[in-house]
C-alpha cells in the first residue's frame, strides 16, 4: 500500500451467511472499507474478514465484477454467499463448480465432524498430523472442500474451495455442511470407514471369524471390511444411535 496515495473509501454489504462473518450489532448494514493505492475487491473483502472461497458474486456499482476488479473511491459493493443471488443482470458466479458430491478435507479441530461425514459416505481427508499446509495442498491436489473453524485459514490465496464452519457443536456442523453443500441427495450411509475414510466391504463370515466376539458371531451374519485399516463393522446395538446421527444430520429418517 502506497503511504503517499490519497486515501479512498468504498461501501461494502455482506448478504445472507456472509453476515456470520460480522458481530450481531454490525449484521444487516453496509460496511466502509477505507483505503490507499490500488486495491482488488477480493483483498478488500478479505480485508473486512470474509474469506474468498465464501464468496460467489460481487456487484460493484450494480456490476457483476471478477476477484481482480480494481476498488475505486466511493464504489458502492454488494458481496453475495451461494444461498443468496442478485434478482436480475448478467451475473459472473466466482467460484468454479464442485464434483458431486463434493469431497472435504477437515481441519484437525473437526474429527468429530469429519466421522460423521465418512458415516454419511462423503470421501473426508482428516488426520492430526496434518498441517495448515498439507491442508492446503491437499485440497489443491484432490480438488476438495476445506472444512474449518479458521478464518484465516480460508483466506489462503491457493484455495479455491473452503467453508468456515459457524457451529461448534459436531451435530450441529454435520447439519450445516449437508444443508451448505446439498448433500443429503447423495447420502450413502454407512458405507465407508468412518476410522480412516475407505469404502467398506463385504466379507465372508468364515473369512473374519477369528476377529469377531463370541457373543456377536452367535446372532450376526453379515459383516463388512475396512479394506484400509481392517477394521470389521456389523449392524449391532448400536446401530440405533447411528441411526440417529445420520437423521439428524440429514434432516430426514433414512431407510
Amino acid at each position: 500500500m502506497d503511504p503517499w496515495a490519497p486515501q479512498s473509501e468504498a461501501s461494502f454489504s455482506f448478504l445472507g451467511a456472509l453476515s456470520d462473518f460480522f458481530p450481531p450489532t454490525k449484521r444487516g448494514r453496509p460496511t466502509p472499507h477505507v483505503f490507499r493505492g490500488a486495491r482488488s475487491v477480493k483483498d478488500a473483502a478479505e480485508a473486512l474478514g470474509v474469506p474468498h472461497v465464501e464468496v460467489d458474486v460481487i456487484l460493484v456499482n450494480g456490476v457483476s465484477v471478477r476477484f481482480d476488479h480494481p476498488l475505486r473511491d466511493g464504489d458502492q459493493v454488494s458481496v453475495y454467499p451461494f444461498d443468496v443471488s442478485p434478482e436480475s443482470g448478467s451475473i459472473v458466479h466466482l467460484q468454479a463448480p464442485l464434483s458431486a458430491p463434493p469431497t472435504f478435507v477437515a481441519d484437525v479441530h473437526l474429527r468429530r465432524l469429519a466421522r460423521t461425514l465418512r458415516l454419511l459416505g462423503f470421501d473426508t481427508r482428516h488426520g492430526a498430523e496434518l498441517t495448515d499446509a498439507d491442508i492446503v495442498g491437499i485440497a489443491r491436489g484432490e480438488s476438495r472442500v476445506v472444512l474449518t473453524r479458521d478464518r484465516q485459514l480460508l483466506k489462503h490465496r491457493a484455495l479455491d474451495y473452503g467453508y468456515w464452519v459457524r457451529s461448534t457443536d459436531p451435530e450441529a456442523q454435520a447439519r450445516e455442511v449437508v444443508r451448505r453443500f446439498g448433500l443429503g441427495q447423495h447420502a450413502r450411509p454407512f458405507a465407508r470407514c468412518t476410522a480412516c475414510n475407505s469404502l467398506l466391504r463385504s466379507v465372508d463370515r468364515s473369512a473374519v471369524r477369528d476377529r469377531i466376539p463370541p457373543r456377536t458371531a452367535l446372532w450376526i451374519d453379515e459383516y463388512r471390511e475396512c479394506p484400509g485399516c481392517r477394521r470389521l463393522y456389523w449392524w449391532g446395538t448400536h446401530g440405533a444411535r447411528l441411526q440417529a446421527v445420520v437423521e439428524s444430520a440429514l434432516g430426514s429418517p433414512q431407510r
